[in-house]
């Protein structure tokens, strides 16, 4: 195969197809040679062609290539000094991944080859192999970016209306009965007709894709049979991962990604993804050299002191250097480009507080934020945080700047121990219910920075949250004691599987409790999916390597009661903006009425003291939340108002009367949900009279000045 190089340009990056030929361009500071290999087949032992790259420009190395086309594939070979001591790992054996790969064929077919130093040498990683790994890793793809997205738009949803769905491509659709088989667990799955109806019926507004960027599997895991089912791992930040594509490797799965987000555009539904920024998957210092480690290790990953070791602030081996012009570009080009070409609506960045990492302590002004907040295109999406990484200092709630929503833990934990009745104050309860004030209430933020959530694919189901105390991860082959360190969960008196039916009424209950409690609560509702159904994963807390029957939602098993239940409850946030404030609540009169926008009331009546709040055995109260006094105002300039509710919480074991409050907080009140009691009449409540709470139940009751709702 002759080929004609010509001196191609710096910019864009990675391989781009202009109809006549490609331009190559990839960054490397240290490097003294760069060199494009072409390949025929994914797994080739050698390459067909290799180009010496002879353009530099500002540390981008560049050539272009006439007459090549869309799936071509290809990787790089590059050259410099092998000194791990000063943090270099140059080693031209070596295939690398081109880090602006917008596909990658395949997956790693693990083997010594794909480490830099000799395995089991004496000397580690200060040896050098000189075995050619190209055989036993994936090639890059030339791909074709052109896509009719017909008309395609950003459905926009508003902070405060949104409702997230986290989902696992493969696990959501692997077992749907009504997709084609041979398009299950893909990208192609998640946008047939039924799981599209699926979403739309149950109400949600975005789903939150699990990492798709291209990521490997541990050598560690895959040497048991397993794999890295969660996608924590990436090694490809523009490519979606070829494992989830029905169609084809050779580009194949970005076009189907595409067709996926349009579809549910189409439904009106929102694509986030979870991304992993923070680290690589070539590990520590004893990993292999797949791409970066390869290209300029230095350039792209904080090192220690000693330049040999890499600084670990994400529990994988190593972290990416976001203090870099080059990682922040890195970071920033893939974003606009997963915004841009890809159509995507918003991140949630794993580990964020690891990108916000100055020298050490994590920097609300760092470089990363600020470059964020001035992009016009990467800040006009969601941008959602996991606020912590494992840093002494790790735990970052509430620190990220305005324009950034955070997955909320303490919300978490607030919920669950309330409804299993460990000993917290109500004060705490009653923040995280009204959207953690004393979190996120500085420098306009508002209450939709808190993404409240009480599962996630890391920790227990809803209902294994409600059937479980104790950990089963024995089919990982680990137990895994550090996973989630605080369940905080409570198996309503027996562990696992009961054929008790006052156990079995009681966690149905619980599962009721939580899901009104989360859907009620100000701010941003986060839902696992599968918990609206009664998915469990038999008490495994950690299914991260479980690409299986634990992980996965069985269809055929679906709790109907608990997702009609869940769709009613969801409609009733939808349909009320008392539920979904854009603003805080301020617990003063409102001008003309006298009553306050929210009020506390102990069940007996009188308003909440402070020696309530601060009672730590407390487990019932009630909530007022006024309906005219939202402070919203329409898209048109229109008044926005609400009918009132009242909401009982009771957490006690048994039965609690509750006195609702006088007339002037409202006249006559009419109940709208029970979860104690799922199909309770729509019955009628004068103001002042008994209305009773069973037994850690969630009494809602609407006010009936305006429409009536009723579950």
């Amino acid at each position: 195969m002759k080929i004609v190089a010509y001196p191609g340009e710096p910019y864009p990056l990675g391989a781009t197809w202009d109809g006549k030929g490609v331009n190559f361009a990839v960054y490397t500071e240290s490097a003294t040679q760069v060199q494009l290999c072409l390949f025929d087949e994914p797994k080739g032992a050698a390459e067909t062609v290799s180009v010496q790259l002879m353009e530099r420009s500002n540390h981008v190395w560049h050539v272009y290539l006439p007459g090549i086309q869309p799936g071509q594939l290809y990787g790089y070979r590059v050259d410099g000094p092998y000194e791990p001591q000063q943090g270099h790992r140059f080693n031209r054996n070596k295939l690398l991944i081109d880090p602006y790969a917008k596909a990658i064929a395949g997956t790693i077919s693990w083997h010594n080859a794909l480490f830099g130093y000799e395995m089991g040498h004496a000397d580690e990683d200060l040896s050098f192999s000189e075995t050619d790994s190209a055989p036993f890793i994936p090639k890059c793809v030339v791909v074709d970016e052109h896509f009719d997205w017909e008309g395609d738009q950003h459905p926009k949803v508003p902070y405060n209306e949104s409702i997230i769905y986290e989902a696992h491509v493969k696990g959501f659709t692997q077992l749907h009965p009504d997709i084609p088989e041979e398009w299950r667990g893909t990208y192609k799955g998640m946008s047939h007709p039924a799981v599209i109806d699926y979403l739309k019926a149950l109400g949600i507004t975005a789903v939150e894709l699990m990492p798709v960027h291209h990521f490997i599997t541990d050598r560690h895991l895959a040497d048991r049979g397993l794999t890295n089912y969660w996608g924590y791992n990436t090694i490809g930040f523009f490519a979606p991962d070829v494992r989830y594509a029905a169609t084809g490797i050779r580009g194949e799965q970005v076009r189907e990604f595409k067709e996926m987000v349009k579809a549910l555009h189409k439904a009106g539904i929102e694509v986030i993804l979870d991304v992993v920024y923070n680290h690589t998957g070539e590990g520590n210092h004893l990993g292999p050299t797949l791409s970066f480690r390869g290209l300029d290790n230095a350039a792209y990953y904080r090192l220690m002191e000693d330049r040999r070791y890499y600084m670990d602030y994400t529990g994988t081996g190593n972290t990416l250097n976001a203090r870099l012009p080059s990682v922040l570009r890195l970071i920033m080009d893939s974003l606009r480009y997963w915004i841009q070409d890809m159509h995507v609506d918003g991140f949630r960045f794993d580990l964020a507080a690891t990108l916000a990492r100055e020298l050490h302590e994590v920097d609300r002004l760092s470089a990363f934020f600020d470059i964020i907040h001035q992009d016009p295109v990467i800040s006009q999406v969601k941008l959602i945080a996991e606020p912590w990484d494992i840093g002494e200092d790790g735990y970052q709630v509430g620190k990220f700047p305005p324009g950034w929503a955070e997955w909320n833990g303490k919300y978490r934990d607030s919920i669950r121990d309330y409804w299993r009745g460990a000993d917290s104050s109500l004060a705490e309860f009653a923040s995280r219910f009204t959207g953690s004030a004393d979190l996120y209430k500085e420098e306009y933020r508002r209450p939709t920075a808190s993404i409240n959530f009480i599962t996630a694919h890391d920790g227990f189901t809803l209902a294994d949250l409600v059937s479980y105390n104790e950990k089963h991860n024995d089919a990982n082959g680990e137990d895994n004691r550090d996973g989630e360190s605080h369940n905080r969960s409570w198996n309503c008196g027996e562990e696992g599987p009961s054929d008790d039916p006052l156990i079995h009424t009681l966690r149905r209950r619980q599962q009721r409790n939580f899901l009104t409690a989360l859907l009620l609560s100000q701010g941003v509702p986060m839902l696992l999916a599968g918990d609206e159904a009664g998915r469990t994963q038999q008490g495994n807390n950690n299914a991260y390597c479980q690409d299986n029957e634990i992980s996965w939602l069985h269809w055929d098993r679906l709790d109907h009661q608990l997702l009609q239940f869940t769709q009613k409850l969801i409609a009733l946030r939808r349909q009320h903006p008392a539920f979904c404030r854009r603003r805080w609540f301020r617990g003063q009169p409102v001008e003309g009425s006298g009553v306050e926008d929210i009020a506390w009331f102990l069940p007996e009546g009188p308003q909440m003291s402070e020696e309530n709040w601060a009672t730590g055995f407390a487990k019932s109260l009630a909530v007022y939340l006024n309906g005219m006094a939202l402070r919203a105002i329409g898209s048109k300039g229109e008044k926005i108002t609400d009918n009132s509710f009242y909401i009982l919480f009771n957490a006690h074991q048994g039965p609690l009367d509750f006195r609702l409050p006088g007339p002037e907080y409202g006249k006559e009140w009419q109940l709208v949900l029970d979860t104690s009691l799922p199909n309770a009449p729509q019955k009628r409540h004068k103001a002042g009279s008994i209305v009773k709470a069973g037994g850690l139940s969630v009494v809602l009751l609407m006010h009936t000045a305006k429409n009536n709702t009723s579950i």
